[in-house]
């Protein structure tokens, strides 16, 4: 009977293999017109990445440093206008930085070496906007030598951000960009006098003057700092002139040549995953379809679509091809650092949740932490990298499986390996020495060699003498982490549901996450009633079907505070919601020794004697009353005619200090990027009490909160919006809040 069984084994991997042979594995496979829906899909599971692709993946937990003037203007976006000297940094410890992500067990950095207003970090022999024209060590410093040398130290690869937009160039006199200079035959690097370079390669490209000037610093970057693991090119584009066009085959030339190492972000190697808020795909496939070449295209749009591998995503491709994803967000309210009191941080409960999902979703976590104006990472910010790599080391620095019975090429840990099922469906099974509790399992497809093929799979623990389903789950690609409830059992089960084509599995493992007191989420009623309660994870993926705080296993506690002092095991116990009329709120959660960080939150003046007095128009179902109902789901949005304002009677006078705009986030028109509040005793007389400026609101839409220089008395208010984001011509809020 086993002979029988092996030869039927040993038929049916033959007959793979066979099927397999008319596709050979590429990175981008040209789909024909003749091809059926089978042969689509067929092809889809032979793309597979590149080595650098291969290798980027790998690096699972990677950094993001977002660094120029906006650290000490606190804007998001530069102007391009602004002096070199306002960049007045004084110290820097990229030892600091670097110390930080290693024990949070990242392994690369990218520094945007130029934003979008065209500052550069480094000693460029092209412009003078940038380090050079500030007193940082005396004109001399160089922000990326410092971090280059510091990654070598730590063990960390090395990426560049360099802007293609540049408002520096734009609004120059003599910049370059899109200053409609003619196309011609121009030799990279172009010498500058004093300056020469040690490498001595050359390039002729036929470009105009702002892609000499791009080459110009691309070539000084990949060939004085590296090496370069990662090119990253952003697609924003605050704004433009002149119709400039980028030369993005003659760059990619130079960066494959200069740094062959090194992935491009942006372009045909890695992707954008379509937000920047952590947010991932159930299902994020990186075989994705393509119109054109992508080898021999010059742009490449966004995908933000809910999906964009499904067979169905596949079927009206012309060309097949590997691009994996990015997930990018940042660790504070904004790319940038503004301040330590104001700025949110993410906590650790939440950078963990975002890596599980990300790095665990066939993606790449990438995650930004902003260096302050002391050219170091704050405290709260260190100290959640140290927290999230602690629990990335505790939880997956092992496997339970080790020294389970099973196909030892999952099992092995090497990435050589790999079990080849015979058909589109099929088990793995695994028996551990003893029973383990167990509540992440780890499952990675050979994608280096055989691509992404299983589209759905389940895993099943032996209890009770019969095998209980743990979790279901949609595509697994690189990689895939299982999230569940705690399981004890010694035998466990991969079932493949369904496949491409019979995959190939590399690895699987086990692994237990000790539960961590849960996040808090501190809100104000209308009526001035304070709720404290465990957030719920707006980042949240959870394949078992079970609310996340479901999963924190013991019953926990939450002490919390009014007088701006820190709360302890002393301080009052939560039993329900109580009445607060403004302030702030202080809190931590307690679950058996573990005390969670703290959780504050900021309590504006009681909504429920507020009247709206005037505003410029409504739209139907987006009254003005929704900005002071306590909803965030609920908001105000004007018609598409302007000027747009909102005039509130708060019932009484009060001494304001600041305010809060919370968008809407249903869709992104109508975001309140700039405008003027206006404050009044009596409705009649108004005096201006100040401008505000928010940022990045559409792909960033958190609240935003605005602190005056000095209070102000004031029963009326009047917000006047004078910019819209994206040029949005309707206004939408979704609350106000004030604080005295």
């Amino acid at each position: 009977m086993k002979k029988a069984i092996l030869i039927l084994f040993t038929t049916a991997m033959l007959q793979a293999q066979a099927q397999q042979a008319d596709v050979p594995a590429r990175n981008t496979i040209a789909v024909d017109a003749a091809d059926a829906p089978a042969d689509i899909i067929r092809k889809a599971a032979h793309v597979v990445p590149t080595a650098n692709q291969y290798a980027a993946l790998q690096n699972e937990f990677i950094a993001f440093i977002h660094f120029g003037p906006n650290t000490f203007t606190r804007m998001e976006w530069g102007t391009g206008k602004e002096d070199p000297a306002i960049f007045a940094l004084q110290h820097l410890d990229t030892d600091q930085w670097c110390a930080a992500m290693k024990a949070a067990g990242m392994k690369m950095v990218i520094i945007t070496v130029k934003h979008h207003d065209g500052f550069v970090l480094w000693q460029s022999r092209y412009t003078a906007h940038g380090i050079m024209s500030t007193g940082f060590r005396g004109g001399k410093g160089d922000i990326l030598r410092d971090l280059a040398a510091s990654c070598k130290k730590y063990g960390l690869k090395l990426g560049v951000y360099l802007s293609p937009a540049d408002l520096y160039q734009i609004e120059d006199p003599k910049g370059l960009y899109g200053n409609l200079s003619a196309y011609t035959k121009r030799t990279i690097p172009r010498a500058v006098p004093g300056r020469p370079f040690r490498n001595k390669t050359t390039f002729e490209f036929v470009v105009d003057d702002y892609n000499e000037y791009f080459l110009n610093q691309l070539f000084e970057l990949l060939t004085e700092y590296g090496p370069v693991h990662e090119v990253w090119f952003d697609g924003a584009h605050p704004k433009t002139k002149g119709g400039q066009q980028y030369n993005y085959q003659a760059w990619k030339q130079l960066i494959h040549t200069l740094a062959p190492k090194a992935v491009i972000f942006g372009k045909e190697d890695v992707r954008w995953c379509g937000n920047e808020s952590g947010k991932t795909r159930a299902a994020e496939w990186n075989v994705i379809p393509y119109q054109e070449d992508p080898a021999r295209a010059n742009s490449f749009a966004d995908l933000t679509a809910p999906t964009v591998g499904s067979r169905e995503d596949l079927y009206g491709a012309r060309y097949l091809h590997y691009q994996q994803a990015e997930t990018n967000t940042s660790i504070r309210e904004g790319w940038f650092y503004r301040d330590d009191t104001r700025q949110k941080v993410r906590s650790a409960d939440d950078v963990f949740d975002i890596y599980e999902r990300s790095a665990g979703g066939n993606s790449t976590f990438l995650l930004n932490i902003p260096p302050n104006r002391d050219g170091r990472f704050s405290p709260a910010d260190s100290a959640v990298l140290i927290e999230t790599g602690r629990r990335i080391r505790q939880t997956y620095g092992a496997s339970l499986f080790r020294n389970a019975k099973g196909p030892q090429a999952v099992l092995d840990d090497k990435t050589t390996t790999a079990l080849r099922l015979p058909d589109t469906t099929g088990a793995i099974e695994i028996t551990t020495p003893a029973a383990v509790t167990i509540n992440r399992i780890t499952i990675q497809e050979a994608v280096s060699t055989d691509g992404e093929r299983v589209e759905k799979f389940g895993v099943d623990a032996w209890k009770d003498g019969r095998w209980e389903e743990m979790a279901v789950s949609a595509n697994i690609g690189y990689k895939r982490i299982l999230r569940f409830p705690d399981v004890t059992a010694s035998r466990f089960r991969l079932r493949i549901l369904e496949s491409r084509f019979p995959p190939a599995i590399n690895h699987i493992s086990a692994h237990y996450y000790k539960n961590r007191p849960p996040q808090l989420a501190i809100s104000q009623s209308a009526s001035g009633m304070v709720t404290i309660a465990p957030v719920q994870q707006e980042f949240n993926w959870k394949p078992h079907g079970e609310d996340a705080v479901k999963n924190l296993g013991a019953n926990f506690d939450i002490f919390y505070t009014t007088d701006g002092s820190e709360p302890s095991l002393h301080s009052a116990k939560y039993t329900g919601p109580f009445h607060m009329p403004s302030g702030e709120v202080k809190a931590i959660s307690v679950q058996a020794k573990d005390k969670s960080p703290t959780f504050s939150q900021a309590i504006g003046i009681t909504k429920q004697n507020w009247r709206i007095t005037a505003a410029s128009s409504e739209r139907d179902k987006r009254p003005a009353s929704a900005v002071s109902d306590a909803n965030r789901k609920t908001f105000w949005q004007t018609t598409d005619d302007g000027p747009h304002s909102i005039t509130i009677d708060l019932g009484a006078e009060h001494q304001l200090k600041g305010f809060a705009y919370t968008p809407q986030t249903v869709h992104a028109e109508g975001m309140m990027a700039k405008g003027v509040l206006m404050v009044s005793l009596d409705g009649q007389t108004w005096r201006q009490a100040d401008t505000f400026t928010f940022g990045n609101l559409v792909n960033d839409p958190v609240t935003r909160y605005h602190y005056f220089p000095d209070s102000v008395t004031a029963r009326f208010v009047r917000i006047d919006a004078t910019e819209t984001a994206a040029a949005s011509k309707s206004l939408a809020i979704a609350e106000l809040d004030f604080f005295e």
